[in-house]
């Protein structure tokens, strides 16, 4: 089974959903049970590409790459398998530089492991922050104001580093996300606390088609990830289990490029642009 990295650039809020939230959100995203950090699930990803597919592929190729339909998928598997897509630069409203793209060295070393499943060689991962009150930035970074660098309601102290100004030039070449200059590794605290408060949340309202005024109990709270958010998830191919009918990677490559992720679509959300990593 041969495995790539895929990645996900949000050019719009994306909200992958789960339903109906408990909390102050009745609309949340969807996290990581342990480690609450947001992702897009692999089986979302996996229909987004299926449905792109039945316009694109014939049948036989469509059945051999994403199995049978629902009814009948007890008859064999698809080739094709998608993972989970994960959270490495999440963006950050920062007073210089438009936004940062802030990540941690957990999110660091955990896409550098997986990047090795698909035979990828990134640069070398950065030192960690020494403290909460401390960030990295490379050392062209657009994101410093003297000797701070501000995100949202924090600032923090910072210090250059080489290896993240490698980082942004090989994620701009495997996304081409606009990550040039503005990569803030900060402290794995700061980042749960960050993907905790610095999400998009925004009010709807429903009117009422005669009065134009807010329907009774029409008011509710959706959550998304904001746009420029990058991703990546783990894309496998094995072999077809339809004897005559051959599978690549090639069958998949025309699938890619701008598509729509996760819910709300109709209101602008989830507009997505997909990569390949190591193609470019």
């Amino acid at each position: 089974m041969n495995t790539h990295i895929l990645f996900l650039h949000a050019l719009s809020p994306l909200h992958p959903g789960t339903g109906q939230g408990v909390g102050s959100i009745d609309l949340p995203i969807a996290r990581e049970r342990a480690t609450g950090i947001p992702y897009l699930p692999g089986s979302s990803v996996k229909g987004v590409l299926r449905d792109a597919a039945s316009g694109k592929l014939d049948k036989e190729k469509l059945l051999a790459l994403f199995g049978p339909e629902t009814g009948s998928a007890s008859e064999h598997a698809g080739a094709a398998v998608f993972g989970d897509a994960k959270l490495l630069l999440f963006p950050v409203r920062s007073l210089a530089g438009v936004f940062a793209y802030v990540t941690s060295p957990y999110l660091m070393e955990r896409f550098a492991r997986e990047a090795g499943f698909a035979r990828l060689d990134p640069p070398a991962l950065p030192t960690a922050p020494a403290s909460d009150a401390w960030c990295h930035v490379s050392q062209n970074s657009t994101l410093k104001v003297g000797d701070k660098v501000y995100l949202e309601d924090l600032d923090l102290s910072f210090q250059a580093s080489p290896e993240l100004g490698a980082w942004e030039t090989w994620l701009t070449q495997q996304s081409e996300a606009p990550v040039k200059g503005r990569i803030c590794l900060v402290h794995d605290d700061v980042m749960g606390f960050l993907l905790e408060t610095a999400t998009e949340v925004v009010a709807r309202i429903r009117l009422e088609d005669e009065t134009k005024t807010v329907a009774q109990g029409a008011l509710w709270y959706e959550e998304s990830l904001p746009a420029e958010s990058l991703l990546y998830g783990l894309l496998s191919l094995g072999s077809s289990r339809k004897k005559e009918v051959a599978v690549s990677l090639d069958d998949l490559k025309p699938l890619l490029g701008y598509t729509q992720m996760g819910g709300k679509a109709s209101v602008g959300r989830g507009l997505c642009q997909l990569r390949l990593g190591g193609a470019g």
